[in-house]
């Protein structure tokens, strides 16, 4: 992935770069499991998004987890319409590098989501994962309804407790109301199902993250 070592800070509106009216063209098609990858989604099927730093192994973690009916990479959180990856990378956007995650509540339940989510990365890091350092690698969930948010917020907060107990830097992770989800370009969807070989920066704490946090949040 593209390493982006000064961009530390993400820049005000005004100083974003402007985007594009029309979005990046996608298939549409998950290429590991066939289904949709954009809406409308079968009914009862659930949504998130999450960043946690390169989202090529970010969203591998996710289509690998059984419940979840599709994935697909893209960008949020920033400011520029439609943006392209050499833009976000750039730091000139505000955007994260993100993974949409659809899941079929019935199968899987977002207190585990958020289990995949935290044990998959480091959340401590701010504005990096690993080598990758830049604002697209920054932690963040982005929530869909007052539920998810409340449960979130109570994963972080028992996560953190239990980094902090071996020694871990407080969490810097954001937690939003999910913004616009803009597809990322159709190579990047998928990519280490298309490219085994490829490059994944991810690396977890090793530590358990409590669950079944739904009923406390």
């Amino acid at each position: 992935m593209w390493f982006s070592p000064n961009k530390s800070s993400i820049p005000d509106a005004d100083q974003a770069l402007p985007g594009r009216d029309n979005p990046l063209v996608v298939s549409g098609k998950h290429f590991v499991n066939g289904n949709a990858m954009k809406p409308p989604f079968e009914a009862g099927l659930e949504t998130a998004i999450f960043g946690l730093g390169c989202f090529w192994g970010a969203e591998r973690l996710f289509w690998q987890t059984p419940g979840v009916y599709s994935t697909a990479v893209g960008y949020a959180a920033g400011h520029t319409r439609n943006p392209t990856y050499q833009e976000v990378c750039s730091g000139q956007t505000g955007h994260n590098e993100v993974v949409l995650v659809v899941f079929d509540p019935k199968q899987v339940n977002y207190d585990e989501i958020l289990r995949i989510f935290w044990e998959g990365h480091n959340p401590t890091q701010g504005m990096r994962q690993g080598n990758d350092m830049g604002t697209q690698y920054r932690s963040g969930i982005y929530t869909y309804s007052a539920e998810q948010k409340a449960t979130a917020e109570a994963s972080r907060d028992a996560y953190n407790q239990a980094l902090q107990s071996k020694g871990y830097d407080a969490i810097t992770t954001e937690i939003l109301e999910a913004p616009e989800f803009y597809y990322a370009e159709e190579y990047h969807q998928q990519y280490l199902a298309k490219n085994p070989g490829g490059y994944c920066g991810l690396g977890g704490t090793g530590i358990s993250c409590p669950t079944g946090l739904t009923a406390e949040a």
